[in-house]
């Protein structure tokens, strides 16, 4: 009966993770256009506009969120946390991002991105206290080094950091603070909630700069522009988020984190739609060899976590039942509560 029972719940933590994979690999795809998105919009409209103006839009589309679905407000040690989430995505990588590609392409971009994964399990270490086995690690640096090497070779990287480079660095190690805080506190509030209540957070803020950025610069923009823009604001920001923080929450942070190695061939291949940059063969390889590594990495935690949590579990059923005299449904002293994830 007992090995049964550990049968029935390694297959159901296994699900949960399938289930975390694609809604982590959902946001990817969301966030991959984010970049060519900038580029194209911050051309015609003030960066500060961009990245503070769009917040305001997703901050709108939260609001009514929240007020249809009747979700309740955060406790309070939830709104302590909820800060970081918002320095890290809703502030930091959009202005970061917006003031670098004014100078750079977004293909070079993808490439000081390639680090995002790295720095978010890095985070999600010292955040939500995962700790990746050093084979996971291994296939990470594999990724990454597969997704610069082809980056190189097409002439995406120009040699010495500029001031656009540590803008996206910065954006990076901000972006992978904000995906881990984010990811660990989704599994108590879940993803859609998670982003909705940062961005209010922050609409004192976003929407003070973007007014002020308006006023100074008059947003005139064509088409192509204003197009880019409302990406930004209902799918970058808003609804990518959805799926990305859900994801982190129910798949692991670290492990749906390094998803984000397929993020910088993907936004090549915007770019490739967008900015009418040449999507080569070595470009298709390069996409064959790092999902190659993505699945490596999936594989190899993933089995040492269904064996952990099976594991748990079996030790669960083993604890001594309730004292007499206790409360019926009461449970012992040694279960931990908890926490259902919502979507």
């Amino acid at each position: 009966m007992r090995d049964k029972s550990s049968a029935t719940v390694a297959t159901t933590v296994t699900a949960d993770r399938v289930i975390g994979l694609t809604l982590g690999a959902l946001g990817v795809l969301a966030f991959s256009m984010s970049l060519p998105a900038t580029r194209v919009a911050v051309q015609e409209l003030d960066p500060w506009f961009v990245a503070f103006g769009r917040a305001v839009g997703a901050a709108l589309l939260a609001w009514a969120y929240l007020r249809f679905t009747g979700a309740p407000r955060p406790t309070q040690s939830q709104w302590r946390r909820l800060p970081i989430v918002a320095l890290g995505v809703v502030v930091g990588f959009p202005l970061f991002t917006s003031l670098a590609l004014t100078t750079q392409t977004s293909a070079h971009g993808a490439v000081v991105i390639t680090v995002l994964p790295a720095m978010t399990a890095v985070f999600a270490v010292l955040r939500a206290g995962e700790r990746p086995p050093l084979l996971f690690g291994v296939a990470s640096v594999g990724g990454l080094v597969a997704v610069l090497a082809f980056l190189i070779t097409s002439g995406a990287v120009r040699g010495a950091l500029s001031a656009a480079d540590l803008f996206l660095l910065a954006a990076v190690v901000l972006c992978g603070l904000g995906y881990a805080e984010g990811g660990a506190l989704a599994r108590e509030l879940g993803g859609a909630r998670t982003i909705c209540w940062a961005l209010l957070l922050s609409l004192p803020v976003t929407l003070l700069i973007t007014l002020v950025a308006a006023s100074a610069h008059p947003p005139r923009a064509d088409t192509a522009a204003w197009s880019a823009f409302g990406y930004l604001t209902a799918i970058s920001m808003f609804l990518g988020f959805f799926a990305w923080y859900a994801g982190l929450a129910r798949g692991g942070i670290a492990q749906v984190g390094q998803i984000q190695l397929a993020q910088p061939v993907l936004t090549l291949l915007w770019s490739a739609l967008l900015l009418g940059e040449t999507v080569t063969p070595a470009s298709i390889g390069a996409a064959l060899v790092v999902l190659a590594c993505v699945v490596l990495i999936q594989r190899t935690r993933s089995a040492r976590a269904t064996d952990q949590d099976a594991t748990a579990h079996a030790v669960h059923r083993t604890l001594p039942a309730p004292c007499a005299g206790a409360a019926p449904g009461a449970r012992h002293s040694r279960e931990r509560p908890t926490t259902p994830i919502n979507p």
